[in-house]
């Protein structure tokens, strides 16, 4: 069964469904509602929480808007804590600490005339 016939999978979230690498029903069940979520936003797309409540509802054979209020919940905390997990993303730089470095120059007059000579002076 391919996922575009899984209930509550439109074709646009198939289409991710299926650029993520998940082409089947028996994918979606060996990844799980949060995992294939996770698979979809870390491709790039922006999916609303509403998809991750549909793989939900797809998974349990019910319209994603009859998932449980507290399974929602769980859902999103999984998803969250999942996230935490992550490693930092590679090539991008982890920030560090910020330091600010102040130039003195040792004769107040010159810097005072270079000022005036590429205009940032008051007048």
């Amino acid at each position: 069964m391919s996922t575009t016939k899984l209930r509550n999978i439109g074709p646009k979230s198939a289409a991710w469904l299926r650029q993520v690498g998940l082409r089947s029903e028996q994918d979606l069940i060996d990844t799980g509602a949060v995992g294939a979520f996770m698979k979809v936003k870390r491709a790039g797309f922006k999916p609303s929480l509403n998809l991750l409540y549909s793989l939900e509802g797809a998974l349990l054979g019910c319209h994603w808007q009859e998932v449980p209020e507290a399974r929602r919940q769980q859902l999103v905390s999984e998803y969250e804590t999942a996230v935490d997990e992550l490693p930092a993303a590679r090539g991008a730089q982890v920030a560090g600490p910020v330091h600010e470095t102040h130039m003195q120059r040792e004769d107040a007059e010159e810097a005072s005339d270079e000022t005036d000579e590429i205009g940032f002076n008051d007048n």
